[in-house]
This record gives C-alpha cells, sequence and structure tokens, in this order.
C-alpha cells in the first residue's frame, strides 16, 4: 500500500526514461489496484507486465471493497499476487481461500504469482519444510495448469521482510529447492520450468548473491522497489545472473 496514483505514474515515467532492458530478464511492476490503468498505459509498448497485487475468488457478487477476475482481465492485467504473507497473516487469508483464488485465476486466463512461507516461530520449530508442503499442497490442490509459465512461486519467509533480515543464501537455496522437490510431485512435467523466486529484504547489496544459487530463478522486491534506482540497480545484477 504505497504511492498515490500520481506518485506511481511518476515513478513508472522515470523507470522507462532511465532502465535499458537487455536479456531475457523479465520485469513485473505490481501497483496498488488504484495505479494499476495509469502504470499499464505508461508501460505501453515496454517489455513490461504490469500485475495486480490481489483478487478475490469470486466473479462478483455482494463482497464491497473486493476486485475480481474479470475486472482486472478488462484492464488488460493477466498477472496476479496471491497469497502474500500479508493477506496470510494480517488479514486472515487461508490456505482454501487461497486455493480458491489460484484454482479462480488460472481458470480465469491468468498468471498467478503464489507466496508462500514460513514465520520465524516456525523456522526456529523446525517446521521450514513442513510449512511449504502444507501450503504447496493446499494452494495447488486441483489447480491444473497446461503451461508452466503460468504459475510463479515465490518463496517469501515471513520473518525477512519488512526487517531487513534476509534469508542466508543456503537457506534461501534449501527452501526453494525443496519447493522445487514438491513441484515435482505436483507437476512432474512442468516443475523444472516454473519460476522460483525469493522474497524477503533483497536490495542491492545482497541480491546478486541470491540470484546466483541454483535453484532461485529471480526475485520479489518488497521495500527495495519503491526507490528507483535502487530497484533499477537490481534488474540490472538480475540481466546479469538471472
Amino acid at each position: 500500500m504505497n504511492k498515490t496514483p500520481s506518485e506511481a505514474r511518476a515513478f513508472a515515467r522515470d523507470l522507462i526514461k532511465i532502465v535499458r532492458f537487455s536479456g531475457d530478464t523479465k520485469m513485473w511492476v505490481f501497483p496498488s489496484f488504484v495505479s494499476l490503468s495509469v502504470v499499464k498505459e505508461i508501460f505501453t509498448g515496454y517489455d513490461i507486465v504490469v500485475g495486480a497485487q490481489n483478487v478475490h475468488s469470486q466473479k462478483s457478487g455482494a463482497f464491497t471493497g473486493e476486485v475480481s477476475v474479470p475486472m482486472l482481465k478488462d484492464m488488460g492485467i493477466d498477472h496476479v499476487i496471491i497469497g502474500h504473507s500479508e493477506r496470510r497473516h494480517i488479514f486472515g487469508e487461508s490456505d482454501q481461500f487461497i486455493n480458491e483464488k489460484v484454482k479462480s485465476a488460472i481458470s480465469g486466463g491468468m498468471n498467478v504469482i503464489l507466496c508462500i512461507g514460513e514465520t520465524l516461530d516456525e523456522r526456529q520449530s523446525g517446521k521450514t519444510f513442513d510449512v511449504i508442503k502444507d501450503q504447496l499442497t493446499k494452494d495447488l490442490e486441483g489447480v491444473k495448469i497446461e503451461d508452466p509459465q503460468r504459475l510463479t512461486i515465490a518463496y517469501e519467509p515471513v520473518w525477512a521482510i519488512g526487517t531487513g533480515v534476509v534469508a542466508q543464501p543456503y537457506q534461501a537455496q534449501e527452501a526453494i529447492a525443496y519447493v522445487r522437490d514438491q513441484l515435482r510431485k505436483i507437476y512432474p512435467d512442468m516443475a523444472e520450468k516454473i519460476s522460483c523466486l525469493y522474497g524477503g529484504s533483497m536490495n542491492k547489496e545482497n541480491c546478486q548473491e541470491l540470484f546466483l544459487l541454483p535453484d532461485v530463478d529471480g526475485g520479489l522486491i518488497g521495500g527495495a522497489s519503491l526507490k528507483l534506482d535502487e530497484f533499477i540497480e537490481i534488474y540490472k545484477i538480475a540481466t546479469k545472473f538471472c
């Protein structure tokens, strides 16, 4: 919940003035709902995906304040983040509700970035792998995909989000390697082609060592993405190592 539409407009304009796109590295930007149309218009003609931060599971109905898949699709938005830790832990979204959202988004023709990850208590209790397995199993239950690009998994340890504490490279690698192992069981023919991202206090100082990890395909950038110069620097590093 950052940047007014006018601030988002200025950020987007400055971004395309400065950034130089190269290689196969993709840039995806997820503004708040009120800024989606503004940013989408500015990025028209540029190789930047604009996506939404959330979506409801129902197509329409008495759900005041919510946004549906058809609404987003009508705006030309076909990427969406589902299950972000803040949605789970601040707004109480359950795995069942997240599963309904994923099904609705996929069946509605959207590409889903599914966020998973453990809390500090869960990590300290040695439950990291149990949480990852449980979330992936429940969130993707009954979810059919024909194209691996329709699904991206973002591992975001809750204890590293907005805290300035980043997972050590070995922690990120072992967690995302485990994600990949679980994906092999769910989507045996596609697991190797499903992108896995790391999220959690990633910045220009630590992103290179994370991008170099064998199972990390990119980053889900939080606070650092609000700073134009830092976000561009992260993108430059990603073009070299992702």
